[in-house]
């Protein structure tokens, strides 16, 4: 399983530079993991930036994923992770579940450069 990061989700549904690198996670939506806080974080951003009707269709899409729920041994979790790893709590968050649920985690977020079980998908590439 996979778990693509808030950041390969704005990256791949705006067309960004490195939505190439990321399309290929997303061929099978059903097999990806979404932890709920990326699901906030993307519909967020779409609906500040597009509108609620984009943002809306983007959740619907999200949906189409495992959502993978916060809950408190996870919020734990993922409290001791950011204290360990210097980790915001959105980060902290979605690293915990992924390491809860055996995935890996696909970003470009540099906070999670050198971390196990990282796929890090940097500029270039």
């Amino acid at each position: 399983m996979i778990m693509v990061d808030s950041c390969g989700w704005l990256e791949f549904l705006s067309d960004g530079p490195l939505a190439q690198a990321y399309e290929r996670y997303f061929e099978r939506l059903e097999e990806l993991v979404t932890p709920t806080i990326v699901l906030y974080e993307v519909y967020k951003k779409i609906k500040r930036e597009r509108g609620e009707e984009d943002a809306l269709r983007v959740a619907a899409q999200m949906h189409r994923t495992l959502l993978a729920q916060l809950t408190p041994s996870i919020a734990l979790y993922a409290a001791d992770l950011s204290m360990i790893h210097r980790l915001p709590m959105a980060d902290a968050i979605v690293y915990a579940t992924a390491l809860t649920e055996q995935c890996q985690v696909v970003t470009s977020d540099q906070h999670f450069a050198g971390l196990a079980g990282v796929v890090f998908v940097a500029k270039g590439k």
